[in-house]
Parts: C-alpha cells; structure tokens; sequence
C-alpha cells in the first residue's frame, strides 16, 4: 500500500518551508477528495472521476495525492473513534461506582425504616391509633410521604431523627438514581459515536482500496518501493549517533523511545494501542506507559499532556504533532526523524520529521 505522506530527500532542511510545502500538498489532496464527494474515485484515463474520455491518464502521483486525503480523513476518524472509546471506559467506571452506590443506599434506608418497626408498634399499642411511623412503613412512596409528614411534631425525639435520616438518605438515593439513568443515556450516545467514527474509517479506507485497484501492478510497486526506499533512508539518518546535548531529554524519555523502537515493523490498526498493532496515538500512549506515564488517549489529548517547545529544541521521546485538527502524532527520534504509526496497511516505521505539517512539538 502506498504511502499517503508526500517524501522528499533527507538531507538539510528548512522547518518553515517544509511546513508550507507539505500543508499546501496536504490542503489540496483533501481539498480535491472532499469535491469529489469524499470517494475521490478517479479512473485512469480520467482524473475527474467522470465518464468523457480524452483527458490525461491519471498517474500514480496524481493517486498518492487522492490517497493523502482519503488516508487524512480516515486518521481523523480513528482519532474521534479513540477519544470515543476513552470517554466510555471512564464513564462505564464511573456508572458501575454509582450503580454500587445506589444499591448501597437503598439498603441503608431499608435497614433505617426496618430498625423503626419496633418503634412503631410499640407507639400504635400504647396510642391505639395509625402512627405515622405505621403510615411511612405501609405507604408504597415514602419519600412523597416524609415530605408532607411533620416529623418533629409527630414523634419522639429518637424517631424524628431517625425519621430526617430516612427522608435525606431518601433524597439522595432519588438523585443518584437520576445521575445513573443519565449516565446510562450518555453511554449509549457515546456507543453510536463510536460505530458512526467506525463506518466512517472502513468507508475512506474502502475508497482508498477502490482507487489503488484502478492503478496498474507496476505503478502500485513504484508506490510501494518509493515509500520503502524513504522509510529506509529515515531510518540509517534516525540511527545516527546524536551529540550528547541532543539526546532524550530525561530517563523517561529514553523508555518511551526505546518502547517505540521496539514497535518498529508492526503494523497500524485503528483504535490499536499495542502490543501487537497500533494507530499513531496508541503507540505515543504505548511507549510512554512503558516509561510509567500514562499519556491520552488521542493525539488531540496528546498535544496537551506536556510542554510546548519549537521544533528546532525537538529532543528525542518528544511528542511530534501533525496537522491543524492534531489528528496525527509521531515521536521524534533525533537527527530530524519521527517514529510514528502511519495509516492502516502500514507499519511503524521512521520518516523525516517534516514530511507532514508540524502543528506543535510536547516535550512530556
């Protein structure tokens, strides 16, 4: 599968020109996509997509910036379907506790009501009338009757309290009941984020089968071997020795890098976090719990989890992030080289820190 990164030769380069270069590339490839009604399904012989003849045959460039696009919106998916999966994780944790909690408080008011029967019984002989304690005991609701019920004038001293711990015992009970029905929906809406994030990766990334297939066997092994070839060069560059100022900036730093070394060759899946596959952020996450920090999940969560630096001071184990919406994320690996998880139907691999648009560097 061909890479949807733009690769130019390693080698001395200009950060700001670069960036301009790549998010001009990058702008156009989506824009393109997006008018074609996001399929961007171009035949050979026709780069509009439509059914007149007599254009040019589209080359398999003209497909690596179709695919730039597709592949960018599929990431973007894969981003929402993770911070989606996150958010239901914590909210299934929290609606679990409260469930607990809730079942922890109606025994508590059972066993209140239930300690004042020998209360009750006792005040219903001697008075020989239907105590309200009687009535709070037989009434199929009783928190609408402990809130007509007046309590202190009704009963002793000991069953008025204990009647104002039942009646704000009963309360709370009502409200958490509440926050869990809520939780519950909440969790459901979240669910069908999920499966929309889904759809829509598998729809781009169905295009994106479509439009290498309309590419002949040796222009999709031209692709294939230029990706191989950049992956290869990054990764003697990455391998360098670094000077001792501009190596990881901490222990912890050289864990993550390591971590994510040790990642090199597996391939993408989205919504992955290891150890067997990874998407971009799932791999950052990986790494750096491999150095006992626990980063977000998203890229999006990952570009706020440290110090912003320039990327002129980028110090191995340092979070790379790419594009405007911070849809893509990489480790910087020194010597100008990113370690980062591609797309799907790639592997982890090395490239050159910029051959996507840089949009910040966090240092963790």
């Amino acid at each position: 599968m061909a890479s949807h990164r733009r690769v130019r030769p390693l080698g001395q380069y200009s950060t700001v020109a670069a960036l301009s270069r790549t998010a001009a590339t990058v702008a156009a490839a989506t824009a393109a996509v997006l008018a074609a009604g996001g399929s961007a399904l171009a035949t050979p012989g026709d780069p509009g997509g439509g059914s007149s003849g007599g254009g040019a045959p589209v080359t398999a460039d003209d497909v690596q910036h179709q695919l730039d696009g597709l592949y960018a919106q599929a990431e973007v998916a894969g981003q929402q379907y993770d911070g989606a999966r996150e958010k239901e994780r914590a909210l299934q944790r929290e609606s679990v506790l409260l469930q607990q909690r809730v079942a922890e408080e109606q025994q508590h008011v059972n066993a209140l009501i239930q300690s004042m029967g020998s209360i009750a019984s006792a005040q219903y002989r001697q008075g020989g009338g239907v105590d309200p304690l009687v009535k709070l005991l037989l009434n199929a609701h009783p928190d609408q009757y402990l809130e007509q019920a007046s309590t202190a004038d009704q009963a002793d001293t000991v069953a008025a309290l204990k009647l104002q711990q039942i009646e704000e015992d009963q309360r709370q009970l009502v409200q958490d009941r509440t926050e869990a029905v809520a939780q519950l929906a909440q969790l459901e809406t979240l669910r069908q984020s999920i499966a929309d994030s889904k759809a829509q990766v598998q729809q781009r990334l169905g295009h994106a089968k479509a439009l290498l297939d309309t590419l002949t066997a040796a222009q999709r092994a031209q692709l294939q071997q230029t990706e191989a070839d950049a992956a290869g060069v990054a990764a003697q560059v990455a391998e360098q020795q670094l000077p001792s100022d501009q190596g990881p900036a901490s222990g912890r730093a050289a864990e993550a890098l390591a971590a994510a070394e040790s990642a090199l060759g597996k391939p993408y899946v989205y919504g992955s976090a290891g150890p067997g596959s990874f998407d971009c952020s799932g791999l950052m996450y990986w790494s750096w719990r491999h150095a006992g920090v626990t980063l977000p999940r998203t890229s999006q969560g990952q570009a706020f989890a440290g110090q912003r630096i320039p990327l002129s001071q980028a110090r191995p184990g340092d979070l790379v992030i790419y594009y405007g919406d911070m849809h893509h994320v990489g480790m910087y690996a020194g010597n100008g080289t990113v370690i980062h998880a591609p797309y799907p139907g790639a592997r982890v691999r090395y490239e050159r820190v910029g051959d996507m648009p840089v949009a910040s560097v966090v240092r963790i």
